[in-house]
């Protein structure tokens, strides 16, 4: 009797002890904060530890939230239309009011064509953004990495020509290690700033800017 109950028990725990380091893995996998790409448990460790992931998630929450995170293509272009400069500035806008946050662009295919040509397709229309973005005075270096998953990833299953397919997009991949407020840890009151949708580009004219309100204020001379 006691040999069964002592049998029984040691299956318990081990069990337990399985099914703990099984769910340790998962969450060192990756996907948390790298979604879309194939893992970075380093990376993904340290964030854990120091606190940041949580709020790496929360903030790439919020920004595909506000501010739409997805541009789409014509087949077998790079080229962005009306459309999606609309929406790269709309994400440029919400970045520049968080120089404390790294992004990451990727580009995406339609089925129609080789893996190769489309994975080659889909980095070209993630630098097309990321060209739009600095042009709009993001920082290259807070773009973190261009990645291309090619056909790999459809949002609409098919072997059709799929406009919806055809993207990029924009993701919140961690935060600025040497800014001053990441230093000190203080990301929650990074994820609780005010977003200022009105918020404008600073312009090239001399002596004419952006305020932190969104307006435009011009030097008086």
């Amino acid at each position: 009797m006691q040999s069964s109950i002592f049998f029984r028990t040691t299956r318990i725990l081990v069990v337990a002890t399985s099914l703990s380091a099984l769910g340790a893995c998962g969450y060192e996998a990756g996907a948390q904060l790298d979604t879309g790409s194939f893992g970075n448990a380093t990376l993904n460790n340290t964030q854990i530890q120091n606190g940041e992931l949580n709020y790496t998630v929360a903030l790439a929450n919020r920004f595909s939230e506000e501010v739409p995170n997805m541009v789409n293509f014509e087949f077998n272009s790079s080229e962005l239309d009306q459309e999606a400069r609309t929406i790269l500035t709309e994400q440029a806008n919400w970045i520049r009011q968080f120089p404390e946050v790294r992004f990451r662009v990727y580009g995406h295919t339609d089925k129609v064509g080789s893996s190769a040509y489309n994975k080659r397709l889909g980095l070209r229309r993630a630098q097309a953004a990321v060209r739009f973005l600095t042009s709009q005075g993001i920082d290259r270096s807070r773009l973190e990495a261009v990645a291309s998953f090619g056909e790999t990833r459809p949002l609409v299953v098919t072997e059709d020509p799929e406009r919806r397919n055809r993207r990029t997009v924009t993701e919140v991949t961690g935060f600025v290690g040497r800014h001053p407020t990441v230093l000190d840890g203080k990301y929650a009151q990074i994820i609780y700033r005010d977003y200022v949708a009105s918020a404008v580009a600073e312009t090239k004219l001399t002596g004419v800017g952006a305020t932190p309100g969104g307006g435009v204020a011009a030097a008086v001379e």
